[in-house]
């Protein structure tokens, strides 16, 4: 009798997180996997390769060439020749990279444009990427480093709206870096080492090479995947969060002239957290504008600490207090 080799825990860790992303996918559908031809996602596009035809899913392998670097085509081109050998449609796409928001925000949403438009061509109802554990634990790290709140500390969602009826799955947020690696060598993958991943002139570069190891050395392993569940509990405030205000908002808020006003009693009456959160949604909501913490305090004063002061500005629009209302006016 012929002993038939197990599959290796590698490869059967990341294609159960891919065959969880796609359980809720309906036979027939068609989805794209973001290929770099790094390990995280070249272990991504083999398991959604394997898992597809189990589910009856169309796959497509996307490479978005960025052009920001010598022998980025090459890198692209071999990226493609490797989803063609799993079996899927590959597609390789050159985007021109701005300046706004510094090079790694550039690159990403020239990146997120392209996938758009791919999905968009395949009539593809999901975009899967290959952000890993490691990577929700840096984007944790930098966004407590950068003071920016519980929004950035939430990290990454495990699926998100990338456009009108395609939504963009983060199957390996669960799964280290280290198990894509393995999983590559497990089915005789060559990934692709991109030169920027090593280049510590980029912030989420010097957290994964130096901070992230330093603080495993100080304070003991078990700190990315203790990152990471912060994330998600965070993610799950968040969304406690967002139903509530959808229910308060609605008995709270009115249109005003130019702009939108909000019962001073009705927030002098909730909590700060919830308070904080209702100014932020009422801004970013009719506005389209973010406030930071120092601007949503200083509007939150107009309600608890209201002295006569006069308007406030803010990004896209001006707050004030007019009687028992307080009031959001466009500029």
């Amino acid at each position: 009798m012929t002993h038939r080799p197990g599959l290796d825990p590698a490869v059967a860790e990341v294609r159960r997180a891919v065959r969880a992303a796609l359980a809720p996918l309906e036979a027939g559908s068609t989805v794209v996997v973001a290929l770099s031809g790094g390990a995280d996602s070249l272990a991504l596009a083999a398991a959604t390769a394997f898992e597809a035809r189990k589910a009856g899913v169309t796959a497509a392998a996307v490479t978005v060439d960025h052009g920001l670097q010598e022998g980025s085509r090459d890198a692209a081109t071999a990226a493609a020749a490797h989803a063609r050998a799993l079996g899927l449609e590959a597609r390789i796409v050159t985007v021109d990279v701005g300046s706004d928001g510094g090079p790694e925000a550039a690159a990403r949403a020239a990146r997120y444009a392209a996938l758009r438009g791919e999905a968009s061509a395949l009539r593809a109802v999901a975009v899967l990427t290959a952000h890993t554990l490691d990577d929700q634990a840096e984007t944790v790290l930098l966004g407590l480093a950068r003071g920016s709140g519980a929004a950035s500390l939430q990290g990454m969602a495990p699926q998100t709206e990338l456009a009108e009826g395609t939504v963009l799955l983060r199957p390996l947020l669960g799964v280290r870096r280290a198990t894509t690696r393995a999983a590559c060598a497990a089915e005789g993958l060559e990934p692709w080492d991109d030169p920027h991943n090593d280049d510590p002139a980029y912030a989420r570069v010097r957290v994964r090479r130096r901070v992230l190891p330093m603080l495993e050395d100080e304070l003991g392993p078990g700190i990315a995947e203790a990152l990471a569940r912060t994330a998600e509990q965070l993610r799950e405030d968040s969304e406690a969060f967002a139903e509530m205000i959808d229910e308060t908002i609605e008995d709270i808020v009115e249109h005003a002239e130019a702009g939108i006003s909000v019962s001073v009693p009705a927030l002098a009456a909730n909590p700060a957290a919830l308070r904080h959160r209702i100014i932020r949604h009422v801004v970013a909501s009719e506005f389209g504008q973010s406030l930071t913490r120092t601007q949503t305090i200083e509007v939150a004063r107009l309600v608890t600490d209201w002295t006569g002061q006069g308007p406030i500005d803010l990004p896209g629009c001006i707050a004030r207090r007019v009687g028992v209302r307080l009031e959001f006016a466009a500029r």
